[in-house]
């Protein structure tokens, strides 16, 4: 396999991360970055879409670096004036950001789906690479936790994830259809590999993955399925991964990340260079394995980590029948 297009399918700050590297190596038609909407909410009567402002602002180049989250050179005058109403601020806007999800709103309020509204807000800050909603329709993320039944938001932001998770379920995902354009990717004759990214593989890649009809696509694929490791050492980069993981009854590890997988029947893992020991035994199970440093660090590592992930992908023959 050389050439053709690549799916990505993402969701948080490492997600974006290595969809910024691929948008570096890849030519706008050749990439689409299918995002989790599961934890969009609805705050101050506007319509927020975290995941897929952070792909979106990465992939512009105006994310923060610092936070992960949120537009580079912020300011917070809208959120100062809310406190000083005795307003509760947990989840703060900056005031560049607010202007996205008042717009986001507006459209939406318009008439315009998800996607027709990420399309236009991408194109008006120069991203010029595909970035597609999991879905038009409304799922939402919902825990059970040791302190009762939480909104994504309420417990990842405001709780600093600290609830310990029992259960997760989306609410909505039963009546809700794949975007347009994410069926259309995953149909595409010139679809070249599928790359699951290094994102938290219950809350922003299961919503994904859980849409009716989605696995059922994956079943039939003919294109290679790569995913990366967000476990690094039994640990996450940034985020509640591992704790998740380990919480639901899943083992916090690169071997797995690959049993967490099996039911997609992964064509191929990508591991941090600490995980290499485990990299016998996750071929056993039937993927081919990638030993790397998979740690991005700056947009330099995640266009290197990108370039690898893409070799490796090409390396892996195309599924027949």
């Amino acid at each position: 396999m050389s050439g053709g297009k690549i799916l990505a399918l993402a969701g948080g700050v490492g997600g974006a991360k290595l969809a910024r590297g691929l948008a570096r190596k890849l030519v706008p038609e050749a990439l689409t970055v299918v995002v989790n909407t599961g934890d969009d909410f609805s705050h101050f009567g506007l319509h927020v879409s975290p995941d897929l402002d952070t792909v979106m602002y990465t992939l512009a180049g105006r994310d923060n670096p610092e936070t992960g989250w949120g537009l580079a050179g912020e300011t917070w005058n809208f959120m100062e004036a809310l406190e000083a109403l005795g307003v509760e601020t947990w989840f703060r806007l900056g005031d560049q950001d607010l202007a996205t999800h008042v717009e986001r709103t507006r459209l939406l309020a318009g008439g315009k789906t998800l996607s027709q509204v990420t399309e236009a807000l991408s194109a008006r800050i120069g991203v010029r690479h595909a970035i597609v909603p999991m879905s038009d329709d409304a799922v939402r993320t919902m825990l059970d936790t040791d302190r009762g039944r939480l909104e994504f938001q309420d417990y990842f932001v405001r709780r600093r994830a600290q609830p310990v998770v029992s259960g997760i379920d989306f609410a909505g995902i039963a009546d809700a259809s794949p975007s347009p354009a994410f069926v259309a990717a995953l149909n595409d004759d010139g679809l070249a590999a599928i790359i699951v990214c290094p994102s938290n593989p219950i809350l922003s890649l299961q919503p994904i993955l859980d849409l009716p009809g989605v696995r059922a696509l994956l079943a039939g694929r003919r294109a290679p399925l790569v995913a990366v490791s967000p476990i690094i050492g039994g640990k996450t980069v940034k985020g509640p991964a591992a704790a998740v993981m380990r919480s639901l009854g899943h083992e916090p590890s690169a071997a797995g990340i690959a049993a967490f997988y099996r039911d997609l029947a992964l064509d191929g893992l990508v591991i941090d260079t600490v995980d290499a020991v485990a990299a016998d035994a996750i071929r056993t199970g039937g993927a081919e394995v990638l030993v790397t440093d998979a740690i991005m660090r700056d947009a330099e590592d995640s266009a290197r980590l990108a370039g690898e992930v893409l070799s490796f992908a090409r390396s892996i023959p195309c599924r027949t029948g």
